[in-house]
């Protein structure tokens, strides 16, 4: 299976459709008159759909099984054919297309079984996705004016006495979106220097200021104490999300100290000195916070 760990669960809706047509008028009155032998044609297919829709992950390898919190199966009737429509939803890390085009399949199977000894021209047509919600399509994309500074905030790596990882896979990953970095340093975890480096990226309008490390409860952590006394607003939000896709990691998350929020035009962040930490702190708020730099140029949320 892919490995999705590190996806949030956002709600996912999938619609899919299947055609089933059939040869003769009088298929299509006994279906509504539900004078099918086999019984009501419609709701005995919807039962199966909904079979189909839980058993998908068990028929399918590469299928992550997932909650359904919602199924709807519509039929609508021209002429000889039968346009069977499936919508799932859910609320999880992946989404829901199989399983919608599975559960369309199904009942366009489940009908065709009971449509048979009436009528041998039953054909199942197009199975399709009509529509999907909710993943990468519904990002935001990073717009070519979107600028970003890395500041690596460690004692000992400014020493020299350790290397930079935090920091160059916080960068991979904002080149990965489309960021244009245009400042990395690495500093000692003090507050004036902190400060002096914020206020330079200010200056130039930096569209995201990102301090990794400095961010626990040892005494030379001080990042948010440098960065929290400067910020015009916070964004409670965006730390919340940090902490809670961190704890669903590691226990640990807890004890980090993660400031976000605005001075002026640019989203200033302060994220724990980890490898693993900084870029898991990335992604629980990215690629969704870039939606903040239409906000502050007056769209509607």
């Amino acid at each position: 299976m892919v490995d999705i760990t590190h996806k949030k669960n956002t709600l996912r809706v999938a619609t899919a459709e299947a055609v089933l047509a059939v040869s003769k008028e009088t298929t299509i009155e006994a279906i509504q008159n539900k004078t099918v032998p086999k019984g009501d044609v419609f709701e005995m297919s919807r039962a199966a759909g909904l079979l189909g829709v839980k058993k998908t992950p068990e028929l399918l390898p590469d299928c992550h099984p997932l909650p359904i919190e919602y199924a709807g199966f519509k039929f609508e009737i021209k002429g000889l054919e039968i346009k069977i429509s499936c919508t799932l939803k859910t609320i999880y890390k992946t989404g829901v297309e199989v399983e919608a085009m599975h559960g369309a399949s199904i009942v366009a199977l489940n009908m065709y079984d009971m449509l048979k000894p009436l009528d041998k021209g039953v054909e199942i047509g197009t199975i399709r996705l009509v529509s999907k919600k909710g993943g990468k399509s519904d990002h935001h994309k990073v717009k070519a004016s979107l600028s970003a500074a890395v500041h690596v905030c460690s004692d000992t790596i400014s020493k020299g006495e350790k290397k930079d990882r935090a920091g160059k896979e916080v960068i991979k990953s904002l080149e990965e979106w489309g960021f244009k970095i245009v400042n990395y340093t690495i500093i000692p975890d003090e507050i004036d220097q902190i400060q002096v480096q914020l206020q330079q990226q200010i200056k130039v309008n930096t569209s995201v200021i990102l301090f990794v490390g400095g961010t626990g409860l040892s005494p030379r952590d001080q990042t948010p104490e440098a960065i929290s006394p400067l910020l015009e607003k916070r964004i409670p939000g965006m730390e919340e999300a940090i902490r809670k896709y961190g704890q669903d990691r590691t226990s640990y998350a807890a004890l980090s100290r993660s400031v976000v929020g605005m001075i002026g035009n640019s989203l200033v962040m302060a994220l724990p000195g980890s490898t693993k930490g900084a870029v898991e702190s990335l992604n629980a708020v990215f690629p969704e916070a870039l939606h903040l730099f239409d906000i502050i140029k007056g769209a509607q949320h």
